[in-house]
């Protein structure tokens, strides 16, 4: 539990770094706007963490199903290689999909100088300030929304559903 702990604060860290330094720069020299290039960097950096935030609640909860489902197999089913799986797979499949997000956007047309009137780079808001075409890309990012999000909401359901009918299951013992 506290290697996905570590992990997911590590996650978090990361999170706020990618905001907060531009935030300073921003109130420093009282200005609220980002190049295109700082952008799309946000872009993926934000999407990346944010997934990776998300696979990992998804983890620590079948994490915490196995310990308390099957106590006695927890070492055998959780090992330490595991453990680095489902965090690399996790970071790799979050990779994935912030860098589609990306180059996705990287293809649209912008009409209006190279800057960006915020200080925090929103794909959405990218998308809606692009001159082409933005159809395929807003179905890209409902259908990344309901695949990454299902599975990692369905999963952290599953697991606590099962941790719930276990434990209401075991017998307890009376008072005396």
């Amino acid at each position: 539990m506290y290697f996905f702990l570590s992990n997911l604060s590590f996650t978090d860290i990361c999170i706020s770094s990618t905001t907060i330094p531009k935030m300073l720069v921003n109130i420093q020299t009282k200005s609220q706007s980002i190049s295109y290039t700082s952008c799309f960097t946000h872009i993926t950096l934000v999407v990346i963490f944010v997934n990776l935030e998300n696979f990992l609640l998804a983890v620590m909860a079948y994490d915490r199903y196995v310990a308390i489902c099957h106590p006695l197999r927890y070492m055998d089913i959780m090992s330490p290689r595991l453990f680095a799986l489902l965090v690399l797979l996790s970071l790799l499949v979050s990779i994935g999909d912030g860098q589609i997000h990306t180059l996705r956007a990287l293809q649209l047309s912008f009409c209006t100088d190279l800057e960006i009137p915020h200080f925090f780079c929103e794909l959405a808001q990218v998308i809606k300030i692009a001159c082409s075409d933005t159809v395929i890309d807003n179905i890209l990012i409902y259908v990344s929304i309901c695949i990454v999000g299902g599975i990692t909401l369905g999963g952290i359901i599953f697991s606590y559903i099962r941790i719930v009918s276990s434990v209401s299951g075991m017998p307890s013992r009376g008072k005396v």
